[in-house]
């Protein structure tokens, strides 16, 4: 954490005014909050960007464990991104073959499909055909598959989101709290 203190600190003494910086970390707390629910834009990573330009850049007054617990929260949910949809649609009958059709669908579907929701195509697509490659009498199956990895990306997107909006609550609070 001192080398990243370090680098906000020398970014602010040669770059630009406090006030600016906290200005830019809030904008990339916003971005990354529609992130959270919009596939075109960057999520979590990005309001964590933010959150550590307002803490080191602007030199926001919020303290360290916040960084600390959303860090590992952001480092979460990019491991969860992946394994929540895999996992419920294990729960919804699907096989190992659908969890990893979900995980190399959605990574696909990110490279290779130019749309915004490029990876969720993907992800159903997988889930669907790895589903099929195990059984490809049982369409049901594969449905429900895809139903339970739907589920599965609502609760990643609903995890992401609150991750995200506690980090801008937390620097909007302390920015309304130190300047009234």
């Amino acid at each position: 954490m001192a080398l990243i203190s370090h680098f906000f600190l020398f970014l602010t003494k040669k770059i630009m005014d406090q006030s600016i910086l906290a200005l830019i970390g809030l904008i990339m707390l916003i971005i990354g909050l529609l992130g959270t629910v919009l596939p075109a834009l960057p999520g979590l990573i990005v309001s964590f960007a933010g959150l550590l330009l307002y803490k080191y850049g602007a030199n926001g007054e919020i303290s360290t464990i916040y960084i600390w617990i959303f860090g590992i929260l952001t480092a979460a949910s990019i491991v969860l991104n992946y394994v929540i949809p895999a996992k419920t649609n294990r729960k919804y009958g699907g096989t190992r073959w659908g969890s990893i059709g979900s995980i190399v669908g959605t990574i696909l579907g990110m490279l290779f499909i130019p749309l915004p929701f490029g990876f969720l195509i993907g992800m159903f697509a997988g889930v669907f055909i790895g589903e099929l490659l195990h059984d490809k009498n049982d369409q049901k199956k594969a449905f429900n598959s895809v139903k339970g990895a739907m589920i599965g990306f609502i609760y990643g997107t609903g995890f992401n989101f609150i991750v995200g909006l506690a980090m801008f609550l937390v620097v909007l609070i302390n920015i309304i709290k130190n300047n009234y």
